[in-house]
């Protein structure tokens, strides 16, 4: 009787998933083969590289005259702007900022993707006497960010057109 209820709310369960259009996300399709990021040793670079690597069927490789494409960030960017100020005049809000360029092109001029700029951003507020878990929770909010961006950018990547043939 109960292996029936479990089989009933299992097959319920499946059917309910599958009308709301759930699907697994697989792997992203690429519109090259290989790619070439000269600056994937940390940070961004290095978390996008190994995304590719897991999440895609493109490789990543170590020379660019290799390379279909080549993945280039024109900057990485972390900032932090105080939003509110209190009656004593100490900062009660931050506001976290996350910046990244980024450019995907053929090597010889053609564009797979134009320069881009993607900015995330958190607000944070703060109190004196918890300074070591605000710094915390700071440096959590900026990996939870780059973690975002990461996707945001395979997601730009995915939908990235080949270049035209150059007409002479």
């Amino acid at each position: 009787m109960r292996s029936t209820a479990t089989a009933i709310a299992a097959s319920v369960l499946a059917f309910a998933l599958a009308a709301c259009g759930f699907q697994m996300r697989g792997t992203a399709s690429l519109p090259f083969d290989t790619i070439y990021m000269p600056t994937a040793t940390g940070g961004i670079a290095l978390d996008l590289k190994r995304n590719i690597q897991s999440g895609t069927r493109t490789t990543v490789v170590d020379d660019p005259k290799k390379a279909d494409a080549l993945l280039e960030f024109s900057q990485e960017v972390r900032e932090k702007q105080i939003l509110s100020l209190g009656a004593n005049g100490r900062v009660r809000e931050y506001q976290l900022r996350y910046r990244v360029g980024f450019r995907v092109h053929d090597g010889k001029g053609a564009e797979y993707l134009p320069t881009n700029q993607l900015v995330l951003t958190r607000d944070v507020t703060f109190n004196d006497s918890d300074v070591l878990s605000k710094e915390t929770e700071e440096q959590l909010l900026y990996r939870d960010m780059q973690v975002d961006m990461v996707q945001q950018i395979m997601r730009r990547l995915a939908t990235a057109q080949p270049p035209k043939a150059a007409v002479q």
